[in-house]
């Protein structure tokens, strides 16, 4: 839904078709009543005069359909974890099925613009990152490719309830959520992977990642808390993400460790960097269903089609 609300309000953007499996034959206005947007949902796209499909297809469906499409002569923007990774063997690992399309993984970029802006360009085929993968990567990111990581890395990370999809379920239900928090996924989430391989293109000394999500009970948002062995002054990796980040119109380098309130409903990551001792602490924040999710796909497509990286996600600030 938020995908649909950002690309309505961007100006280069014709909305052609919405498809949805579960609104096939509804009119627009049964999800969307606040925009003004005429049509009723299909079951498939037809790609007549289409320039790019958003797949928000869940995992290991969109991954059949991408060749065709791109056959049919649209660029893709995967909003799944089909192309994400780029060892087929990880799938059966991780999503505990065989990947349908290995020979695309190749010709995927991830789309965190961060890192890859300059392939995101000529992309056919863009592999938007997980909620929890973009806030680690670019959490660790600057101190990873300056070597000054000495230990294996944690990262305590916590999500809002939104980040589980609208699908409902007793995980998620309000009685059980509210008023409580709890650790998952201990013996390895999903989005691991995708941290462990960003910051091995990064570095290649076999840096170990241990990764904790927890599920908080709020709407909306992730907070990563990543600690590491510093090489160096405090004063010197500050200055390191001040660098890294200096050109970047979405990530921001702060003072103070930022909440998830302060980046909520927007396009930015928030960072700081502190340290115990020798004990780098470094606090990252992003709203999981903009920066973390549909936010940087809209960014994604900017860059691929020429427009602003900024067009459609400028927003003013909600907090608190």
């Amino acid at each position: 839904m938020t995908l649909v609300h950002l690309l309505a309000r961007h100006p280069g953007v014709e909305l052609a078709q919405l498809t949805s499996r579960s609104f096939a034959g509804q009119p627009y206005s049964a999800v969307f009543p606040l925009l003004d947007l005429e049509g009723t949902f299909r079951s498939e796209p037809e790609l007549d005069g289409i320039d790019v499909v958003f797949s928000c297809l869940p995992h290991n469906v969109g991954a059949s359909k991408a060749q065709a499409w791109l056959d049919g002569g649209a660029r893709v923007i995967d909003m799944s974890a089909d192309f994400r990774l780029k060892d087929a063997a990880q799938y059966p690992v991780w999503y505990k099925q065989e990947h349908p399309a290995p020979d695309l993984l190749g010709k995927a970029v991830l789309g965190l613009p961060e890192l890859h802006e300059q392939e995101l360009k000529d992309a056919q085929l863009i592999a938007v990152p997980g909620c929890y993968s973009t806030a680690s990567i670019l959490a660790l990111a600057p101190a990873v490719a300056a070597g000054v990581v000495g230990s294996d890395i944690v990262v305590d990370a916590k999500s809002g309830v939104s980040g589980a999809g609208r699908s409902p379920g007793i995980g998620t239900h309000f009685s059980e959520v509210n008023e409580s928090i709890g650790a998952y996924a201990i013996n390895g989430h999903r989005h691991l992977p995708e941290v462990t391989q960003e910051l091995g293109s990064l570095n290649a000394n076999g840096l170990r990642v241990t990764f904790v999500p927890h599920l908080v009970p709020m709407t909306r948002g992730i907070l990563v808390t990543c600690y590491f062995d510093l090489k160096g002054s405090l004063a010197e990796l500050n200055e390191t993400y001040m660098e890294f980040y200096a050109d970047q119109p979405f990530t921001k380098v702060l003072a103070q460790s930022p909440t998830t309130k302060l980046a909520s409903h927007s396009n930015l990551f928030l960072v700081n960097v502190a340290a115990q001792g020798q004990k780098a602490v470094v606090t990252g924040a992003l709203d999981n269903l903009v920066k973390g999710a549909s936010g940087q796909g809209v960014e994604c497509f900017n860059i691929a089609f020429g427009f602003d990286r900024t067009t459609a996600l400028e927003m003013p600030v909600q907090w608190p």
